[in-house]
């Protein structure tokens, strides 16, 4: 398998931000919500449902060795897209993924400071 290529599957799990698949060929996929239609999709469950047979594109391969897929149709005018466009938004992908993770660091150390601050202070007040 490779970035480009159309494959079919089966929706195994629907997910509040995408929906895992089974691939003919027994392997996993993941469709991320923003790659579900060409319009916006506010629920994965208006769109998929589980046992739905669908047909996709692989754009990558995620850290987690599950293939990327998109439902979304093609420009009109292409065949194939441009694989300079699909490194591009491999890019903008993974730094989504990175600022997210990010964020979710960040909460955690702020929140573990946070309560070192409180019981602290809880320390100097009874003094």
């Amino acid at each position: 398998m490779e970035v480009g290529q159309m494959v079919k599957g089966k929706v195994t799990e629907v997910l509040k931000f995408g929906a895992n698949v089974e691939l003919e060929n027994g392997e996993k996929g993941f469709i991320h919500i923003s790659k579900i239609a060409n319009q916006y999709v506010e629920k994965v469950e208006d769109f998929l449902k589980v046992g739905q047979e669908i047909e996709g594109r692989i754009i990558g391969k995620g850290k987690d060795g599950k293939w990327e897929i998109s439902l979304k149709e093609e420009k009109s005018g292409k065949e194939a897209r441009d694989p300079k466009e699909i490194e591009a938004e491999q890019k903008r992908e993974e730094f989504e993924k990175k600022l997210q993770k990010f964020l979710k660091d960040s909460q955690k150390t702020y929140s573990e400071y946070k309560k070192r601050l409180d019981k602290k202070q809880g320390v100097t007040k009874r003094r």
